[in-house]
């Protein structure tokens, strides 16, 4: 197989990828693929069984992950204590995807609901420390709608 040919070379990718460390690559590949239906294009197992490099399929994008090397500085965010990152996606059937997920052993950060920006929209932790939000496009709104819609909203959180 030349470059051109290997789905996981990185010409054929689009500009932005997102590349996470995992405690555990190998098992959030089997999540990914059990939460979100990615699918493996690639695999770089290291000497010591860890994993150096993955690149999956999700979504129609690309996501690469490697097993956490701390003598390289490179932490999941459990070992973080945190991520600041949430990984968006756009599906067909929000509702579907994140019970989905769920299932797969996804944590629910935030239910799925109708936003005032036109999305039905739900975030989810995965079991490796990454945030997922996820979101099926209801409605299509004006600059001005979504300004009132979001001025509203924020009134409202006020108002609690």
């Amino acid at each position: 197989m030349n470059n051109a040919e290997n789905p996981a070379n990185s010409a054929c990718m689009p500009g932005v990828i997102p590349h996470l460390v995992c405690a555990g690559a190998a098992a959030a590949i089997d999540f990914y693929a059990k939460a979100f239906g990615a699918t493996e294009m690639i695999r770089l197992p290291a000497a010591n069984g860890k994993l150096m490099h993955a690149c999956l399929s999700l979504n129609g994008a690309a996501v690469m992950l490697a097993d956490e090397c701390p003598e390289q500085g490179m932490l999941g965010p459990k070992s973080l204590k945190g991520t600041p990152v949430t990984i968006h996606l756009t599906v067909p059937d929000v509702d579907a995807l994140f019970s989905q997920a769920v299932n797969a052993g996804a944590t629910v950060i935030m239910p799925v609901a109708d936003m005032f920006w036109g999305d039905r929209y739900g975030i989810i932790e995965d079991p490796f420390g990454h945030r997922w939000s996820m979101a099926t496009h209801q409605r299509q709104l004006t600059k001005e709608d979504l300004i009132e819609a979001a001025r509203a909203a924020e009134e409202a959180c006020l108002k609690k």
